[in-house]
């Protein structure tokens, strides 16, 4: 069993913005993936209905949420995806952040395990499923118990240093924010509003960005320039391709670009991009 081909370059979007029409538009342009964020629910049926709208494009959850979506039914739908689409869906799995959960966070590291420990037990292969993970311990658990790592709102940086952790054969797939926009006061405006809220309140993502080298001071009053600027690629098609190819040259497998802002059509800016990167 062997995991699906991403391709260099996919998509990451909100399950609510994700329409068939639009996974197959995503599709003709030539990215690889299409990562669906917004803990979509334990059915996975917006996965269903993006393979039956596209014909080779991998779909991934980015994420599904352990707290929300019990192992066993995600075991269930997983095994019709892979019937009815087979080597064609990437199970992402997360355990979200504090803030959301309240008490029923206590040890997420620890039940995180539980539930890959389910996972096996229903025959979901490790082949098939990555986790999302930003410090040293769940990304080793990447490595260990899962094909790799998905982490979200990072930087080259950390890219760098997850590759030393996971090691050479694990994939590594983090996601970028992009604002295709040459108006930097208007890039930086669409941007801030994507990063400050919720995640430059969330505690898992804060302590990851000050490991990656930002003070605390620079994420808060919803972040300094140089860190919108950081977690924002903001520019032309060109720049943007560039700074997309920095994660790769840090050691990612894969890039899923996030366009901004989430309310618009993704397709055109998806567009220029796919051009500048030559897909």
């Amino acid at each position: 069993m062997h995991t699906p081909p991403l391709g260099r370059f996919g998509v990451w979007r909100h399950a609510t913005g994700l329409p068939p029409e639009t996974g197959a538009e995503i599709e003709k342009l030539g990215y690889g993936t299409i990562w669906i964020g917004g803990s979509p629910p334990a059915d996975l049926e917006v996965a269903e209905r993006l393979l039956d709208a596209t014909e080779n494009i991998v779909v991934a959850t980015g994420i599904v949420n352990i707290w929300t979506a019990p192992a066993d039914e995600i075991a269930a739908s997983y095994h019709r995806l892979e019937e009815r689409h087979p080597g064609r869906f990437l199970l992402g799995v997360g355990v979200g952040h504090p803030e959301a959960h309240g008490e029923t966070y206590r040890k997420p590291y620890t039940a995180l395990v539980e539930y890959l420990d389910v996972l096996d037990r229903e025959g979901v292969p490790e082949a098939r499923r990555v986790l999302a993970a930003l410090g040293p311990k769940v990304l080793k658990l990447s490595a260990d118990r899962s094909a790799g790592a998905h982490p979200y709102l990072t930087t080259p940086e950390h890219t760098r240093e997850a590759r030393d952790v996971l090691g050479p054969d694990a994939v590594l797939a983090p996601e970028q924010k992009i604002v295709l926009s040459t108006d930097v006061a208007t890039a930086r405006t669409i941007g801030r509003k994507a990063v400050a809220n919720p995640y430059l309140k969330l505690r898992n993502y804060r302590a990851n960005l000050e490991r990656t080298g930002f003070t605390a001071e620079e994420l808060d009053n919803d972040g300094t320039d140089r860190v919108v600027d950081a977690l924002v690629a903001h520019g032309d098609a060109e720049y943007i391709a560039t700074r997309l190819r920095e994660h790769l040259d840090a050691g990612a497998d894969h890039v899923a670009v996030q366009a901004l802002p989430m309310r618009d059509d993704p397709v055109p800016a998806l567009r220029e991009v796919a051009a500048a990167l030559g897909l």
